[in-house]
């Protein structure tokens, strides 16, 4: 039951935003939509850059998802949210790896397949979970586990990680 709860979440939210909106974006608007030709030198570069931005994003959201799991007993689901503040791993130096993690996948697909469209949708979905951030889920946070979030909250920053980790 508890892997059925991960799934659908990842199913319902960051599937949506990495597979199902980029690819109605590719297919919508290919006409206008920028894309990368055959390859060569000046595409190397970005497209590597994508790639490295893509598998690092997978595997700090894939931890995260784990961490979500194991630490927190819940899902990136605000439906089912975690039972306790996580607060290890990533979570020490920046207090949204997860969102990080799909924006740098998103980020990676731009590079890799060389789409301004795609672009675009990644400032967007920072912009619009910048603003969830900011309205609802911190304030649930402070909510459901008090004074540990405030405290928290305090020393780790939403989005550009501490350069030592916080020992909480």
């Amino acid at each position: 039951m508890i892997i059925v709860r991960h799934l659908l979440a990842i199913l319902l939210l960051p599937f949506l935003a990495v597979v199902v909106v980029p690819y109605w974006l590719l297919t919508s608007w290919a006409d206008i939509d920028t894309r990368w030709g055959n390859i060569s030198p000046l595409e190397c570069l970005p497209r590597t850059l994508g790639v490295g931005l893509f598998v690092c994003g997978l595997v700090l959201f894939s931890w995260c998802v784990g961490l979500f799991a194991q630490v927190g007993h819940g899902t990136l689901a605000p439906w089912d949210p975690t039972r306790k503040l996580v607060a290890v791993g990533p979570y020490r130096y920046v207090r949204n790896p997860m969102i990080g993690g799909v924006f740098a996948v998103l980020l990676g697909l731009a590079l890799i397949w060389g789409s301004w469209v795609v672009g675009v949708w990644v400032l967007l979905f920072g912009l619009v979970n910048h603003t969830y951030f900011i309205f609802s889920e911190e304030p649930g946070l402070e909510r459901r586990f008090g004074h540990s979030f405030l405290t928290y909250k305090a020393n780790v920053p939403r989005w550009i990680p501490r350069s030592k980790p916080w020992e909480g």
